[in-house]
C-alpha cells in the first residue's frame, strides 16, 4: 500500500516579517499552491490516500477566504484526506473544525476531506488509521497514551496496515519557533519508547517542521512549503513523504520534495572593498534569474570604504526590493582609506564639505558612541557629493 504523508501545512500564515503586503500575500498563497502540488504527486505515485498529522491551519481563526482556498485545493486531490487537529488548529471548544462555516465549505468543495476528531480507529480500504488528535493548544498528556491500552488494536484484523497519526516534539526537539514563544503555543511530548514496534507499521508525525525519520517506522514528514528560515543541517522542510508498506514490515520511504519558495540564509565577512562584487557574484548565483520567489536572512561583518559601503548600500536596496523578504544583520564598519579622506576633508573647492567631513573623520578616530554614526554620515556625504555611482 502507498499513501502520502504530509503536516504543518499551517494555512493562513500571517508571515508578519514581511513588510510588502503584496508579497506576504504571495507567499501565504503559495501555501495553497503546495496542496494542489500534494495533489498532484498522490496521482503521479498512485498513492491510495493523504495524510495531514496536524497544524492544516495556524491558528483556530483562519478568515474565510483561507478556509475556503484550503478546502477548494484539498478538493482537488484526487484521493482521500484524512487530518488530524494540531497545537495551532486543535479540536477542542470554538475549533475551526466545528465552524459552520468550514463545515459548509468542505462539504461544497472538499466531500474527500475527513477531520479525525477521536482516539478511535478509521478504517480505510486495506488499511487502520489511529488518529491522536490534540483537543488543546498546550496538550499536557503524550498524545499516544490512548494507543497503550491492550485492546486499542484490537479488531483491526490481521492483514491490514496499521498507521498512526500523531503531532508532537518527541524527546530530542520540539518545534516551536518564536512566533509559537510570543502566542504561548508549546508542543505535546510524545513518548515513542513506550509503543512497540511491532503494534504498528508507520507512525506519521507532525510538529516538526523538517523531513525527519525519530524511529525504525517514525518520521516527521516536515511542511510542504518552506515557512522560516533553517536552524542547521537537520531541519530539512519543504517536502512530503510517499510511504510504502504492508502489515508487519518495515516502511519504505520516499522524500519527495514540493516546496518553491527559497529561505536562504548566508553571512559574509568583508576583508576589502572588492568583495562587494564577491557577494553580489555569490548571490547571483543563488538568486539566479528568480530573485523574485527567495527570501534570505543575510548576515554581514567586517569593514569597508566608504565608497564600498555606498556600493553595500545600493546593493543592499535592491535586493530587499528584488526579494520576498531581506532579513539583514548588517554589523559591516564604514572605514574610510586616505583617498577618500582627502577627497572630502581636502575638498578645496567646498570649504563648508571640508570641515564637516574633517570633523567627522576626527570623531570616527576618537572612537566612542559617536564612531559608528559619523562613519555612516561620512559614507552619505561622499555618496551625495563625490560617489558617482550613488547621484
Amino acid at each position: 500500500m502507498k499513501f502520502i504523508h504530509t503536516a504543518d501545512w499551517q494555512l493562513g500564515k500571517p508571515f508578519a516579517g514581511i513588510g510588502d503586503p503584496d508579497k506576504r500575500a504571495l507567499v501565504s498563497r503559495e501555501r495553497i499552491e503546495a496542496v494542489r502540488r500534494i495533489g498532484e504527486a498522490a496521482t503521479r505515485e498512485n498513492a491510495s490516500f493523504v495524510l495531514v498529522s496536524g497544524d492544516l491551519f495556524d491558528s483556530l481563526t483562519p478568515d474565510r477566504a483561507t478556509v475556503s482556498a484550503a478546502c477548494g485545493a484539498i478538493g482537488s486531490i484526487p484521493v482521500p484526506v484524512l487530518v488530524i487537529p494540531g497545537n495551532h488548529d486543535h479540536g477542542g471548544p470554538g475549533s475551526i473544525w466545528t465552524q459552520r462555516f468550514f463545515q459548509a465549505e468542505r462539504d461544497a468543495l472538499a466531500a474527500n476531506l475527513t477531520v479525525l476528531l477521536e482516539e478511535r480507529p478509521y478504517e480505510l480500504p486495506g488499511a487502520v488509521v489511529f488518529p491522536c488528535p490534540l483537543l488543546h493548544r498546550n496538550a499536557v498528556a503524550d498524545p499516544l497514551s490512548w494507543l497503550r491500552d491492550p485492546l486499542a488494536f484490537s479488531g483491526s484484523g490481521d492483514e491490514r496496515v496499521r498507521i498512526i497519526m500523531a503531532h508532537g516534539s518527541t524527546q530530542e526537539f520540539g518545534s516551536s519557533d518564536d512566533d509559537d514563544r510570543l502566542a504561548g503555543i508549546v508542543s505535546s511530548h510524545i513518548d515513542l519508547t513506550r509503543l512497540p514496534d511491532a503494534a504498528f507499521d508507520y507512525l506519521a508525525l507532525g510538529d516538526w517542521h523538517g523531513t525527519k525519520q525519530v524511529g525504525p517506522k517514525a518520521w516527521y514528514s516536515g511542511t510542504p512549503e518552506q515557512d522560516r528560515f533553517s536552524r542547521g543541517e537537520e531541519n530539512v522542510p519543504g517536502n512530503i513523504l510517499l510511504v510504502e508498506v504492508g502489515r508487519g514490515g518495515v516502511p519504505k520511504v520516499e522524500v519527495l520534495p514540493t516546496s518553491r519558495l527559497g529561505w536562504a540564509a548566508e553571512e559574509f565577512t568583508f576583508g576589502a572593498d572588492g568583495d562587494v562584487g564577491l557577494l553580489s557574484t555569490r548571490l547571483d548565483a543563488l538568486f539566479g534569474r528568480e530573485p523574485g520567489r527567495f527570501l534570505l536572512e543575510l548576515t554581514l561583518e567586517g569593514s569597508l570604504g566608504i565608497e564600498a559601503s555606498v556600493q553595500l548600500e545600493r546593493m543592499l536596496e535592491s535586493l530587499d526590493a528584488r526579494l520576498l523578504r531581506l532579513k539583514l544583520r548588517n554589523r559591516v564598519q564604514t572605514a574610510p582609506g586616505p583617498a577618500e579622506i582627502e577627497a572630502l576633508a581636502g575638498n578645496g573647492a567646498d570649504p563648508l564639505t571640508a570641515r564637516v567631513a574633517g570633523r567627522l573623520v576626527q570623531m570616527v578616530e576618537d572612537g566612542g558612541d559617536d564612531a559608528e554614526p559619523a562613519a555612516l554620515a561620512l559614507r552619505d556625504l561622499y555618496g551625495l557629493f563625490l560617489g558617482e555611482g550613488a547621484r
